[in-house]
Formats: structure tokens, sequence, C-alpha cells
């Protein structure tokens, strides 16, 4: 069973979930979400690695530094930071949705830090925030994220549904009244949710192509695996990651999976993992 801890960084006291010994593997999560993502890949990865899964700025139980930058470029350093702290050099790098493009930023900006790389469907280039995204953004622009968070926990059915988080699965019916009190409950912490807003706002395509030239550079192992079902991210972002890392050294497209298959499709992309990182 995973453990959960916190570490003080410049950036703000960092949660994260650990779990298992060996070579370290950093899991990067997305909006909305936090470390719950990755629990089945920390339960059954852990024989093989130490794996460790923070809660990004803004989200989980997190801390920010007062004022601090929670920006995903700002993200990107904390987790420099955060292994600093740790005193982890090299991990094997995952991330997914916009800890995805994080991750990507963090291996441009610290090639040295990252033993291997692997991508799942996430935010790159110029497709962030991706156009169906847009919508969500907009209403917390607008002030509407806390009811809006606050009608989802209250009514389970609203986080399923087409209009708000559904698109993001397979099976919206299968993700328990639990995994939804844990991912949102924590945003609704005032000093948070300040915090989240500050987070959404800061979305801008601007992050990603600043690294895209250091990104054509990295030359660690780098996997990707990608569903093909998602509105968020189309399988040609696969693609375009493929031909633009050159350290790709195997590309794998799950037929109708969605963004968040690390939960739903665990067995499989656990399959690749393992594999990638005994080879690589």
């Amino acid at each position: 069973m995973s453990i959960r801890k916190q570490v003080k960084t410049p950036a703000g006291t960092i949660a994260y979930a650990e779990q298992g010994d060996g070579p370290v593997a950093l899991f990067v999560h997305g909006v909305l979400l936090n470390n719950h993502l990755w629990r089945h890949q920390m339960a059954h990865l852990s024989d093989i690695r130490r794996c460790i899964a923070p809660d990004l700025l803004a989200h989980g139980a997190t801390e920010v530094t007062p004022g601090g930058d929670v920006s995903v470029t700002a993200n990107a350093h904390m987790l420099k930071g955060f292994l600093d702290a740790l005193g982890i050099d090299q991990v094997d790098l995952v991330g997914n949705d916009s800890g995805g493009g994080i991750a990507q930023i963090f291996a441009a900006n610290y090639p040295e830090r990252v033993r291997s790389f692997t991508l799942t469907d996430c935010d790159a280039q110029d497709n962030w925030p991706p156009e169906a995204f847009k919508p969500f953004l907009a209403m917390a622009a607008a002030g509407g994220l806390k009811d809006t968070l606050n009608a989802m926990l209250s009514d389970k059915s609203i986080y399923r549904s087409q209009g708000a988080l559904g698109p993001a699965y397979e099976e919206p019916a299968k993700i328990t009244d639990a995994d939804i009190e844990t991912y949102l409950r924590p945003l609704l912490e005032a000093t948070r949710l300040k915090d989240f807003e500050r987070f959404l706002a800061a979305f801008d395509n601007k992050h990603t192509l600043a690294i895209e030239a250091r990104l054509k550079q990295l030359k660690a192992p780098t996997l990707i695996v990608w569903g093909t079902d998602d509105v968020y991210f189309p399988v040609e972002w696969a693609r375009w990651l493929a031909s633009t890392i050159p350290g790709t050294k195997r590309k794998v497209e799950l037929t109708g999976a969605r963004i968040f298959f690390p939960e739903e499709r665990w067995q499989e992309f656990n399959r690749e993992l393992r594999a990638f990182w005994q080879t690589n």
C-alpha cells in the first residue's frame, strides 16, 4: 500500500504518495486530479520501481507557498525542487494530461534528470489548452468554479456527464463516488481554490512552444502510449510527439481508450511500462 508523505520545497509543501523500492518512477497527474490517478501503477509496479506520485501545485493536499507561481512551467520547476528535496537524481518520468505537458517542460529543462520518459494523452506544442477544455476554463474565468465543483460533488452524475468529465472516460459510470470525492474535494479548500483558479488562468500554449526546440534534442528513451478516442488530445499528437522527440523507442495506440486510461486500462498500460523499463 502506498504511503502518504509530504516534503518542503521552495514552491510549497508538496504532498505525495510513495510505494516500492528500486529506481524511482515519477508520475505526474493533470488538471482536476491528484496522485490518486496513479494508484494502480503504484500498487502493481512497486516490485520493480520506487513509485512516487506528487500532487501538483494547487491540487490535492499540496500547500503552495503564499502568492507563488502555480503555472505549468512553475510546476515543472517544482518537480525539480521536489526531487532535490528527496535527494533523487534521476527518474523514469511518466505524465498524463496537463501533467504530460508539465513533464515535457521538466524533461526539456532538466534532461539530465530523466532516465526514461513516458507520455500518455497530453497537451503538446500549440494544443494547450485543447479546444474541448476551453468551456471549462471560460466557466472558471467567469467565477463559476466553486459552484461547479460543489455541483459535481453534490450530484456525482454531473461529474460523469458528457458536459463535464464524462468524455475523459470510456466508462464514466464505473468511476466511483469515492474517486470523485478524492479528486475534487481538496480543490474546494479556500486557499487552494484560489490557487487552482490561478492555475487554470495560466493555461497557455506559450509554455510548451517555449521548450519545443529542446524537446527535439531529448535523447532519453521515450515511450508514447495514446488512447485513440480522446476528444481532448487526438492521436495525431502522439504521432507529433513521436516524430519530435528523438529518443522515442515505441509508440502504442490503445484503440477506443480515452485520456484517463491509466485508471481504466491500467493492466495494459502497466504491461507497457514494465516492458519498457526492463529494456531501457
